[in-house]
């Protein structure tokens, strides 16, 4: 089967704004080891943008964060909602706003690979990795988005698993503080992932967070454990759609091992200031995956505000 690439285009000043409060907040609490590195075009979001700050890479630390009291059965907790709005996040009681028009579109088909059972079905096709070239490009806004707008539909479930285990975004996102998650799981032989599943007030949505950090996150993540556990998370409910907020590829070598067990890969390219060698170094690096679809973010307006976006097939 050829390759296939898709590209959807935004204009969304909406999402600039969204975009400049996370850059504000991450510029607040940034510390020089742990910040992302920009340099990436990308689509739908926002994170932030410093050359400098790319020049460090996260710093990994065995020091395990706090654990929540064990659970047998996933915990349900509730969604800051008014934070989400805050970011731009789409929720089920905003209506149709025009963030929410532009993830309809990227949504729709994302889902028709991952259930598509006829041919050219793709292995994994359910297993969706959103990741960007470098940092503060939006991956991140955009893995939050899609995971929301998924968990409306109708017929579909969504569990969206924070994998970017150095710089974990989607808890702070959300509302959420400290959380037992991936790492944890791989870490202990007698975690299971129920213990580490949190049910939201959202019910279509649950989500895994990354856990504690760890110095050897790479070689977990590309580990038999976690083979096994994403053959589990493809395969245990039919309806399931599972969406990994990854690491940054041209920063870390996390975001490669994982992308080589995805069955679609959404790449996010911050528009006017991703470069293309650093595009094509990023499509380069993921050859392994045979559906990647790129959204183009942080687009400016055009005059009057209209929205506009296209979707462009290449097979290779």
């Amino acid at each position: 089967m050829g390759r296939r690439l898709s590209y959807f285009g935004e204009s969304v000043s909406i999402i600039e704004k969204a975009a400049g409060k996370l850059e504000a907040e991450e510029k607040q609490r940034a510390k020089p080891a742990a910040l992302e590195t920009p340099a990436v075009p990308s689509p739908l979001s926002a994170e932030h943008n410093n050359s400098s700050e790319n020049q460090n890479p996260p710093v990994h630390s065995e020091q395990p964060a706090p654990i929540p009291t064990p659970a047998t059965v996933s915990r349900r907790i509730a969604l800051n909602l008014a934070k989400m709005r805050d970011y731009g996040i789409v929720t089920p009681d905003e209506g149709r706003t025009q963030i929410a028009e532009q993830f309809r579109v990227i949504k729709r088909p994302l889902l028709t690979n991952a259930f598509n059972k006829g041919p050219g079905m793709i292995k994994n096709g359910n297993l969706i990795m959103v990741t960007s070239a470098l940092a503060g490009e939006g991956k991140s806004f955009c893995t939050v988005n899609l995971a929301m707008s998924i968990a409306m539909e109708m017929d579909r479930t969504v569990l969206l698993v924070d994998a970017d285990v150095a710089r974990p975004t989607v808890p702070r996102i959300l509302g959420l503080g400290t959380e037992r998650g991936l790492m944890d799981i791989l870490l202990d032989d007698n975690l299971k992932l129920a213990d580490v599943l949190l049910k939201t007030d959202i019910e279509k949505l649950t989500l895994l967070t990354a856990g504690r950090r760890h110095s050897h996150s790479t070689e977990l993540l590309a580990s038999q454990a976690m083979g096994e556990l994403l053959k589990e998370l493809a395969q245990r409910y039919s309806d399931r759609v599972v969406i990994f907020d990854s690491p940054p590829l041209l920063l870390t070598s996390e975001a490669r091992v994982l992308a080589t067990q995805m069955g679609q890969i959404v790449l996010v390219v911050e528009a006017e200031t991703t470069s293309q060698q650093a595009v094509k170094e990023t499509l380069r690096q993921i050859e392994s995956c045979d559906v990647v679809n790129l959204i183009y973010n942080k687009a400016r307006s055009f005059s009057g505000g209209e929205y506009y976006g296209y979707y462009y097939h290449e097979s290779a």
